[in-house]
């Protein structure tokens, strides 16, 4: 394992334990495990339908930009989006994203480079939108987690800088080549460099059709939509009510915080959010609590099926045969 590897697992265990430390202060766990067992299963199988719709229209966007670079069936992003949240919620370092990576690369033949960058584009694309949410759900309401209310400023900026990196670079194209050949390199990595280069402003390229942007921004609404009804049927189904713009809070709050450095399920980070974004609205500690564990319960147990679904389907896809349709 690299320094920088060990660096960043040490930084996250640190932050997950002070974050727990100061989540679970005063919990009532008999009231928490009371909640949870208490739980009614017609809201959880909601949830979990509606998870599962989210999970799949983030395959189908995602889709929008692969296609940009060659054909990809929408069961073959579902797979590998399935895979790579399973990396995540499983694996240190955000794992998820090279796998899912490394699955349409090899079932697609679209460069890793290339996959990798609209990977990376659409978490960029949607911490922008959580940013815009955030913003507008503070503006609107009287009680602010100040901790979010401090982090969105420095977020828009980075979201801001975001947006003019996908729009400008791919138009710098033959300043970065002729920069790469002022490099002192030899020729066989030059152009090793060249064709990287090329394959990550394709990437960013998908953006620059205004029929696949159009596509891929509506997409980001209804899925940032269907998370909120997801948060506000959790509830439910414990006997809790957030209102709609605390929902949209949590969420942009959940999916700011997992930017920073995590262990693997983002443990301690999300019992934080949770604490401090639903507490102003209501909500006791304990409930917050409880909450948190049975979304991420839910989260977990969708994500393992899926994924070990998704690790099946291209296990037997890489056993066939080349030249064989499966």
């Amino acid at each position: 394992m690299s320094v920088s590897k060990i660096v960043t697992s040490v930084v996250a265990l640190a932050l997950a334990a002070v974050l727990l430390y100061f989540s679970l202060r005063g919990i009532e766990w008999r009231d928490v495990w009371k909640l949870i067992s208490g739980a009614k299963p017609g809201y959880l199988a909601l949830t979990v339908s509606l998870a599962t719709l989210a999970l799949f229209l983030r395959a189908v966007r995602w889709r929008i930009l692969l296609r940009s670079g060659g054909a990809v069936q929408v069961s073959t992003a579902f797979w590998a989006t399935a895979v790579g949240y399973f990396g995540n919620n499983f694996l240190p370092a955000r794992a998820g994203e090279l796998a899912r990576t490394l699955l349409i690369s090899a079932c697609c033949r679209l460069s890793n480079a290339y996959v990798l960058t609209t990977a990376m584009m659409e978490r960029m694309v949607d911490a922008i939108a959580l940013v815009m949410i955030s913003a507008v759900v503070l503006w609107t309401l009287p009680a602010q987690p100040d901790w979010l209310a401090r982090a969105v400023e420095p977020f828009g900026l980075l979201g801001a800088c975001g947006v003019l990196f996908i729009a400008l670079l791919p138009r710098l194209e033959r300043f970065g080549k002729a920069l790469l050949n002022r490099l002192p390199l030899p020729p066989a990595i030059l152009a090793k460099l060249t064709s990287l280069l090329e394959h990550v402003l394709e990437g960013l390229r998908a953006f620059h059709d205004g029929r696949r942007l159009f596509g891929f921004l509506a997409l980001t609404i209804v899925i940032w939509c269907i998370d909120a009804a997801v948060a506000i049927f959790g509830a439910h189904a414990l006997g809790l009510t957030i209102p709609m713009p605390v929902a949209f809070l949590l969420i942009a709050g959940l999916g700011l915080g997992s930017a920073l450095p995590s262990t693997p399920g983002y443990v301690g980070i999300y019992q934080f959010v949770a604490v401090s974004v639903l507490t102003p609205f209501g909500f006791s500690r304990t409930n917050a609590i409880a909450y948190i564990l049975l979304a991420q319960a839910l989260s977990y147990t969708l994500v393992a099926f899926w994924g070990s679904l998704g690790f099946w389907h291209y296990r037997r896809i890489a056993a066939i045969p080349r030249g064989v349709t499966p």
